[in-house]
Order: structure tokens, then sequence, then C-alpha cells
């Protein structure tokens, strides 16, 4: 029974309110008077809600395996559980929850595999909480998950930032007799290389040696760039010697991070030069690498390089990233380069790229180009109108879009559009509200951001930090920006060397007062 309630208890959220994703109103300046709320959905859609009572659920027990409806079908405990899979695996989960309230009040238990394939499915569309629900509804049945189902959980929990619940996880997978596997390693690593976590990346490193799995490829690209992160050069840079030395062939994943290093430090000619190698030894970049080049020929003002390594990746048939028009198009709009701008979206719709271009042209209008955009809901509708696919990818460059141009309310905005589409916040999201609060200058609202994240449960990772440093600095309260830094450093972020740098003007600024 004990091993039942590892995780804690939450209310079905079918039916329930979650308790933090995400309410919240912010302690506004006298200036702006308007207060900011995000509220979550409460619509639920599902095809079997449009029917009546008698059409929906109007079945009555006949066996312990058969139920029939008001047309006199019968339906057995495998085509529940069969149905319940083909929702999961089309996408369909709000139907496939709904069909398991069904389930579950006509008596009818969900096999494991099903419970399998809608956790899983709940844990990839980032509805953690309700992944969690069902997956305590699986343990108290009996079933027995497999280590791949806590492998899909640990990802979700680690992608919102839930540590709590991603140690329940771990815990879980040690009580129920199951191994970690390297999959379950390289979740660990990614994360707490994402989130800058050396020492704790070296941890987990040294446990999974342990356990009998030596770092591959895979490994060593993170710890490539968890030292790049770190701004510890050589020892990125000798990393690849030690690739060499264990016979490791060079595959994608080294290939871009070491390229993403030389980029990082201004080496765009070994860059590319290493870029080039990569082709001729037969491996092809992907949108990742692609992505990278581009962003660091626009950061050391190369925008002729950026825009040529842009159609060159579209000529070798790669789908451009929404991400890196935001780069493009705010490195060019700073050098007044509208003209330029205008001739890269004509080029994309000569080679047919009609979704990607839809989003381009919103956020040049975002950029301040022409005013049309200047709202959210009209910006979500236009790319709607275009049939673009709102992931939460597309959300996310709308909302730093308007971020960079400090925009808090349409920002927000943003935010309760992707609600509204069933999507959960992360932590991803709300830096970039914290960024966008930092660019617009208002300092205690990305401060109240960061406590509702502390709030929350979600664990910051070095980019939270960093931001709220930035907002500190901007509004020239240099004495908040050293204890942001100790707030970072106990919480096992290594600081990366953006935030060392602001750490260090603040100390300046600071001495220069006294």
């Amino acid at each position: 029974m004990q091993l039942m309630m590892l995780f804690a208890p939450q209310p079905r959220p079918i039916f329930h309110k979650p308790p933090f994703f995400f309410q919240f109103s912010f302690n506004l300046n006298e200036n702006y008077s308007n207060p900011i709320y995000l509220i979550y959905p409460q619509t639920i859609r599902s095809k079997f809600a449009r029917k009546t009572d008698s059409e929906s659920i109007s079945c009555s027990v006949t066996t312990s395996s058969a139920h029939i409806n008001s047309e006199g079908k019968e339906f057995s405990v495998d085509a529940y559980n069969e149905i319940l899979c083909e929702m999961c695996e089309e996408g369909e989960v709000d139907d496939a929850m709904a069909l398991l309230s069904q389930m579950e009040a006509l008596g009818v238990r969900p096999y494991s595999i099903s419970y399998s394939c809608l956790i899983t499915r709940l844990a990839d569309a980032g509805r953690t909480l309700e992944a969690d629900a069902i997956l305590q509804e699986m343990l108290i049945s009996g079933c027995k998950p497999k280590i791949r189902l806590l492998n899909a959980m640990l990802t979700s929990c680690l992608k919102k930032g839930l540590l709590e619940l991603s140690e329940k996880v771990l815990i879980a997978i040690d009580d129920l007799g199951l191994h970690r596997n390297r999959k379950t390693f390289e979740i660990l690593i990614d994360y707490h290389v994402s989130s800058g976590r050396l020492n704790d990346t070296w941890l987990v490193i040294a446990e999974m040696k342990r356990k009998g799995y030596y770092p591959n490829s895979y490994v060593y690209s993170k710890i490539i760039e968890i030292y790049r992160d770190n701004g510890m050069w050589k020892k990125a840079m000798a990393v690849l010697g030690e690739v060499r030395e264990m016979g490791l062939a060079m595959d994608r994943r080294i290939y871009s991070s070491i390229i993403d290093t030389f980029a990082r430090y201004g080496e765009l000619g070994e860059a590319l030069e290493l870029f080039e190698k990569m082709q001729k030894d037969g491996i092809k970049p992907d949108i990742n690498t692609w992505n990278s080049l581009i962003r660091w020929h626009c950061k050391y003002g190369d925008s002729g390089g950026a825009l040529g390594l842009f159609g060159r990746m579209q000529e070798e048939g790669i789908y451009p990233d929404p991400k890196i028009f935001v780069t493009i198009i705010s490195t060019l709009g700073e050098q007044g380069k509208w003209d330029v701008i205008r001739k890269n979206f004509e080029n994309m719709k000569v080679r047919g790229q009609q979704k990607s271009g839809a989003i381009y042209a919103v956020l040049v209008d975002i950029y301040g180009q022409y005013g049309k955009f200047q709202n959210a809901e009209d910006c979500v509708m236009a790319l709607k109108s275009e049939g673009v696919e709102l992931s939460r990818s597309v959300f996310c460059v709308l909302a730093n879009a308007y971020a960079q141009q400090g925009l808090c309310e349409q920002v927000v905005k943003v935010l309760q559009l992707m609600e509204a589409e069933g999507m959960e916040m992360n932590l991803i999201m709300l830096n970039v509200l914290i960024n966008a609060f930092a660019i617009a200058g208002r300092d205690m609202e990305a401060l109240s951001v960061y406590h509702h994240i502390l709030e929350s449960g979600i664990s910051p990772d070095v980019v939270t930090y960093s931001t709220l440093m930035k907002a500190f600095l901007w509004a020239k309260k240099f004495d908040q920006v050293p204890k942001i830094y100790s707030e970072m450093e106990a919480s096992g972020c290594s600081p990366d060397r953006k935030a060392r740098e602001m750490l260090k003007s603040a100390v300046i600024a600071l001495e220069q007062r006294h």
C-alpha cells in the first residue's frame, strides 16, 4: 500500500482545476493599474460530451466482460481497451480521458497497456499532473508499469521543472524493483545540463558508470555542452580528444556540440570549417546545427553569413524552425534592413513554405514594421487562417517576439491563448514572461513571476536566475543582483558566463556608489 501512495494524491484534473498551472495576478507598479490574470481553461473537448445521456453511457452490465449500449451493440472489455489505445495513438487525449471515466463508471477495468498508452500521451503533451493521477490509479489497480513508462513520466516532470515529483518517480522505479536503464540516466543528464547544474551532471554520470553504463556519444555531447555553458572552453575541447581515444565515431551530436562551442566563442571560421567536414564525412546536419550557426552569426553581427546559411538550409530541404526567425528578424530590424527581411520572406514563398512564411510575416509585424498584429489574439487568428498548427513551440516563439519588444500584456495574452488550446505552462514560458518584464523595466513583476515559480513547486534553472538578475541590473537595483546570484548557487545551478558578467557589473556599480 505504501508503494501505491508514492505519488501525492491529486484530484482528477478532468473534473478539477490543477492547483497551479496557472493562476496568479501580478503586483503591478502604480503606473500600471490593470492587473494581469492567466486562467486555466475549463472546457473539456470530447465527442462524448456532445451526446445526450442516453446516447453516451446508457449501458447495462450483462456479464463481467461485456456491456450493451442503447442501440443494442455489445462492447467487450477488450473493445473498450482497444478503443482507448486507438484514441491515444491518434492524439485524442481528452476523448480518451472521457472514455476512461465511462469505463470506470461501468466497472470496466483498463488493461495495463491502456493505462500505459494514456499516461504516455498525457506526459508527452505536458499534462503531468493528469498523468500522475492516472499512474496512481494504475498502481492501485495492481498493474505494474514498465521502466519505459516511468521514463516518460520522468521526462515530463523534468520538462516542467517539478523536481519533487521527479524524485518520487525515481523512488518508484527503485521500489517497484525496476532498474534505471541508460535512457533514465540520459534523461537526468539532459535536464541537469540544460538547467546549468554542473555538479549534478557529474553525480549522475558517476552513478551511471557504477551501474555499468559507460558514456556514449550522447553523453559526451552533453559533457561538451555543460563545459561550454560554464565557460570552460579548454575542457570542452579536451573532451574531443577523449572521444577519439575511446574510439567513438564522431556522430551528429558530437559534431553539433563542438560546432556550437566554436561559434559561441566567436570562432565562426573554425565552426564553419568543422561544419563542412561534418558533411564530407557523410553526416547530415540537423535543424539544431543550422540554428546554432545562424544564431551565432547574428550574434556577432554577420547578418550576411546568417542569411546565407538560412538559404542553404532551405535548399537542403530542411523546414525552417520558427525560433530562428526571431533571431534573424531582430538582427536585421536593428540594422534597419527591412528590405532584406521582405526579400527573405518572398524567397520563402517561392520555395512553397507557406506556413513558415505566415509565421515569419507575423513576427516581422510584431517587430514593428507594419503594426497590424500588436494584439496577440489577432496574431493567433491569422496563423490559424493560414493553416498553421499552433504547437507549444509556435506559442513560445510568439511570446518571445512580444517579450523582446517589452510588450508584457501581449506576452500574457499569448500564454492565455496557449492554455485555452489545452497546453499547460512550463518553465520556458515563465522565463519568457520574466524576460518581458525585465525588458519593460518592470522588475517587481519579474520578481512576482519568480516567486510564483517557487510557490508552484517548479525548480528555476540558470535562465530563470540570469534573467531575473538582468531585470534588477537594468532597474539599477544593483544590491539585488548578488542576492539572486547566491540563490542560484544555493539551488545547485552553476552560474554561466552571462550571470558572472552581470554580477561583476553590479559589484562594480555598488563599489562606485560607496
